[in-house]
């Protein structure tokens, strides 16, 4: 043996976890660093040390936390003074009811369904995150808070950054090409809200095209073409 191993085959691994200590290959330099003799997940995956490589299998339907990121989050569970809120983390996040009310809650007394349930959609700001606990959501800020309509996109997050464009010029293009509003959580969950359904379906099949076309260049060009062809195709515009 080259080393010693600190996880198990294909545990799950999140960024900055110690893979093994020694002599090791690295399987994938994009996934796996090392610091002097150490080996640490670059990315959140499957760990894979042998006898004489470290490796990490990427799981880009992963969001990993930072603080500060806005994210799209479901309501999975209602405790007593909080919610547990789903962010397509390995983590599940929680929102307190004092942050979300502004004002302490008297678990006797009120009931968090009547506020939030389960199933309910938000867009929340993660305060706080350091792996020694779930990460801590708020909704309290311009944008945040209850979704009460729209319709729900969901894209690898590792694709945000092209859906968002350098400046946000992508996200503009699509805003001013289809009229719909679009926020989009740095956790690959895009809520779209369209007055016209047929431009509700272009938009789904534009962010689609993105994520699947991310790595050529001139997307924004192609893209605000394929808007262009699609309207004249369904009638919404002439020629």
């Amino acid at each position: 043996m080259p080393g010693k191993k600190y996880v198990e085959d294909r545990q799950l691994v999140t960024p900055g976890d110690l893979l093994a200590e020694g002599e090791y290959k690295i399987g994938n330099p994009a996934a796996v660093y090392r610091k002097g003799n150490k080996y640490y997940a670059a990315v959140i995956g499957l760990a894979q040390v042998s006898e004489d490589t470290v490796n990490v299998i990427p799981l880009e339907g992963f969001y990993y936390p930072n603080p500060g990121d806005v994210v799209v989050g479901v309501i999975v569970n209602v405790g007593i003074t909080n919610w547990e809120v789903d962010i397509r983390a390995p983590f599940t996040a929680v929102l307190y009811a004092a942050d979300a009310l502004g004002r302490p809650v008297n678990p006797a007394k009120e009931d968090l369904t009547h506020y939030l349930d389960v199933g309910d959609i938000i867009v929340a700001k993660i305060e706080a995150f350091d792996r020694t606990r779930n990460p801590v959501l708020t909704i309290r800020g311009k944008g945040l808070g209850k979704v009460n309509e729209g319709a729900i996109v969901e894209i690898s997050p590792v694709k945000v950054p092209r859906v968002i464009g350098k400046k946000a010029s992508m996200l503009q293009t699509l805003q001013k090409e289809t009229g719909c509003d679009i926020t989009v959580g740095k956790n690959g969950r895009i809520i779209i809200k369209c007055r016209n359904p047929d431009m509700q379906e272009i938009l789904v099949l534009a962010i689609r095209k993105i994520e699947r076309e991310s790595h050529i260049p001139g997307l924004t060009d192609r893209i605000k073409e394929f808007i262009l062809k699609e309207k004249v195709r369904r009638g919404l515009i002439s020629g």
